[in-house]
């Protein structure tokens, strides 16, 4: 390989590849000077998480930035004048087990632009993938993302090589899509994604039964969603979302706020950054969703559009609904305690697993977990007094909302103390 042109095209292309918010881009670039081990490597390197928690890095890149579609909101649109680049088969798997050989991934995240057509761009993304486990005996983890409007079959082999797979749906509802991508369609983009549900589906229960079968996307599959590109409301994206997980059972949903690229497109808003706060909302609700037993509806009920950016989903929901409160932790089911604000899962199983032996008190609480300074006003127990009633919604709420900004403050004044002693040293005089 010409390392010269690889280089170039891997700067043009990992750049690229930072607008899929699958995973979160490192931006870290560090050479080794001769006194430490490894290299940082900023391009193309992101770090993902694992469902156990676990931090790993993965090989990020496009296949290519050349596209025939002209989607408003996308950098890589065709009449984007930019520099392009196209990977080769060869080129990406050689890149990937080198990478992998010197530890500085732990796998592979492959998207692409469309060249001339949706089965010409999927038939290479899966030679690379088949290419990696047949001929270097690559067991790595694969996401490959699905091209809509490729064929069945290829969408089939690439499950059968990769571990997860991803079609984005973008822009939330039809009628904007078409809009700001013309020559996109949702039943493109649904169309592969109950293929491989249902090829899930079909590979679990063939596994049950022999167990050489060969899995297809054992890690499932996944979306992304575009916030602030169209004018939906959180509540309309948060009920797509609740709908894609029952009839897709996909993994995650993810949320990528709108980054103006392409200001000049008059179709787009005149946004100068992107809506970080409501795609932190976003996420919240969406693991409400997953892991606290919240349905959509009682994140956001109709009356209510957007959330509140002033407080995370859960406590809004509490205020929301004080006549709910207080909760009797040494009465209430694992439920109701999930949805007390200061009570996370872990701390909600053990106050389940800890009240068959003694009534709980604040002490126990505390040493649980629970963040008492948030659910007091939620909760009663042994010896703590019944807040709930005492306190008018707006009132509770601007309580929270000022200890939130206070302890942030502190936490800032913490971390710039603990370099108030370090004098850097006065350059020399000339």
């Amino acid at each position: 390989m010409d390392n010269s042109k690889i280089a170039h095209k891997l700067e043009i292309l990992a750049d690229a590849a930072k607008y899929d918010v699958s995973c979160a881009s490192s931006g870290s670039s560090r050479k080794n000077t001769g006194s430490g081990v490894g290299n940082g490597v900023a391009a193309g390197i992101c770090h993902s998480f694992t469902e156990d928690g676990r931090c790993i890095s993965l090989f990020k890149i496009l296949m290519t930035n050349q596209c025939i579609y002209d989607c408003a909101y996308c950098i890589n649109r065709r009449t984007n004048d930019r520099p392009r680049a196209t990977f080769t088969v060869k080129e990406i798997v050689e890149l990937t087990i080198g990478f992998y050989r010197r530890n500085y991934i732990e796998g592979l995240f492959l998207s692409s632009g469309v060249i001339k057509n949706a089965d010409y761009t999927m038939e290479r993304m899966v030679q690379v993938a088949k290419k990696l486990r047949t001929e270097e005996h690559y067991n790595g983890y694969i996401h490959l993302k699905a091209i809509p409007g490729a064929s069945q079959e290829l969408i089939h082999k690439a499950g059968i090589w990769a571990d997860r797979l991803s079609v984005n749906i973008e822009i939330p509802s039809e009628s904007h899509l078409k809009r700001l991508a013309p020559e996109k369609n949702h039943h493109e983009i649904l169309s592969p994604m109950s293929q491989i549900k249902n090829e899930i589906l079909a590979s679990r229960e063939e596994r049950k039964k022999y167990r050489g079968a060969q899995a297809f996307a054992p890690a499932g599959q996944s979306t992304q969603l575009i916030v602030g590109a169209t004018p939906e409301t959180d509540r309309q994206i948060i009920l797509l979302s609740s709908h894609l997980y029952k009839t897709q059972q996909l993994k995650r949903v993810y949320f990528s706020g709108y980054l103006p690229v392409n200001q000049y497109d008059k179709r787009l808003p005149a946004l100068t950054r992107p809506p970080l706060v409501r795609e932190n909302r976003l996420y919240q609700s969406d693991w409400l969703m997953r892991f606290y037993h919240f349905g959509a509806e009682e994140i956001l009920p109709e009356e209510q559009p957007f959330l509140d950016l002033d407080v995370d989903p859960k406590l809004g929901y509490a205020l929301r609904n004080m006549h709910l409160f207080p909760v009797d932790i040494n009465r209430a089911d694992y439920e109701m305690i999930l949805r007390v604000p200061g009570i996370g899962i872990q701390s909600a199983q053990k106050i389940v697993l800890a009240r068959r032996h003694r009534k709980l008190n604040m002490l126990h609480l505390k040493k649980i977990g629970v963040v008492l300074k948030r659910a007091q006003y939620f909760i009663t127990c042994n010896e703590l007094p019944q807040f709930t009633n005492d306190w008018e919604p707006a009132r509770l709420k601007q309580i929270l909302v000022t200890r939130m900004v206070s302890k942030s403050l502190k936490t800032t004044d913490t971390q710039l103390s603990l370099f108030s002693h370090y004098k850097p040293a006065l350059p020399p005089l000339h």
